[in-house]
C-alpha cells in the first residue's frame, strides 16, 4: 500500500504519526467558516389600542391592549405616575405627570438631561421635536442608540398647566442588536401614546 512504502521510506527520518497526520490534513479540503452570531425569533402581537384614564388625573390616552397600566409604586411616586408593563418581553414605559406652576423650563430640562445621561455608552441620541397644535400638544422624542439602559425618551405639554414624560426601559442586560426589533415595535406604541393623548 503506498502510505506503507512512504513510511518506510521516512522511518527513523520522522515519525510515521506525523506523516499520517500530514497526510490526513492534506485530504481536507473544506475550510471552517463561524456561523454568524444569532439571536431568538421574537413572536410580536397583533397592534391594537384601548383608552386610559385614571380617575383624577388630567390626561387620557390609548395603550396596547397587550400590556399593563400599574401605579407607580417607588418612594418618590406622585399621583398619576403609572407603569405601562409589557411582562412578556421585560420592558416598561414609565410615566410621570406634573402640574405646571411657571416651572415648565424645569420640567423641559430634568427630561433632557436623563436623556444625555446616557451619552457615555449612547451611539447616538436623536431628538425628534412633535407638534399637535389641534390638542395643544409638543414636545421632543429622545431615540437613544446604542447599548443604554434606555432607549427612548419623551416630554409632552401643552406649556401652559400639563406635563408628560416618559422613559421606555428593559429589564436586561442592554444590547443593541438584539433588542433592537422590541425596541422598534415599542417605540411605536410610544408614539400612538402622544399621537392620542388629550388634556382633560
Amino acid at each position: 500500500m503506498w502510505t506503507s512504502k512512504i513510511i518506510r521510506k521516512f522511518s527513523g527520518v520522522v515519525p510515521a504519526t506525523l506523516v499520517l497526520t500530514v497526510l490526513v490534513l492534506s485530504g481536507c479540503k473544506e475550510s471552517y467558516t463561524p456561523k454568524p452570531r444569532s439571536y431568538y425569533r421574537i413572536d410580536f402581537p397583533e397592534k391594537n389600542y384601548v383608552p386610559y384614564h385614571a380617575e383624577g388625573c388630567s390626561y387620557s390616552f390609548e395603550v396596547p391592549s397587550y400590556a399593563r397600566v400599574v401605579p407607580f409604586a417607588g418612594r418618590t411616586s406622585e399621583p398619576c405616575w403609572i407603569n405601562i408593563e409589557f411582562p412578556g418581553y421585560k420592558g416598561t414605559i414609565h410615566v410621570t405627570y406634573k402640574a405646571l406652576n411657571n416651572n415648565l423650563n424645569t420640567y423641559v430640562e430634568d427630561v433632557r438631561t436623563l436623556a444625555y445621561k446616557h451619552s457615555i455608552k449612547a451611539d447616538d441620541i436623536i431628538e425628534k421635536p412633535f407638534s399637535y397644535p389641534d390638542r395643544k400638544i409638543n414636545g421632543i422624542i429622545y431615540d437613544i442608540r446604542g447599548n443604554t439602559a434606555s432607549s427612548l425618551s419623551f416630554y409632552v405639554t401643552d406649556n401652559t398647566e400639563n406635563f408628560l414624560s416618559g422613559a421606555l426601559y428593559f429589564n436586561v442586560i442592554p444590547n443593541k442588536d438584539s433588542l433592537a426589533p422590541v425596541i422598534q415595535f415599542f417605540s411605536a406604541d410610544i408614539e400612538h401614546l402622544i399621537k392620542t393623548l388629550n388634556w382633560n
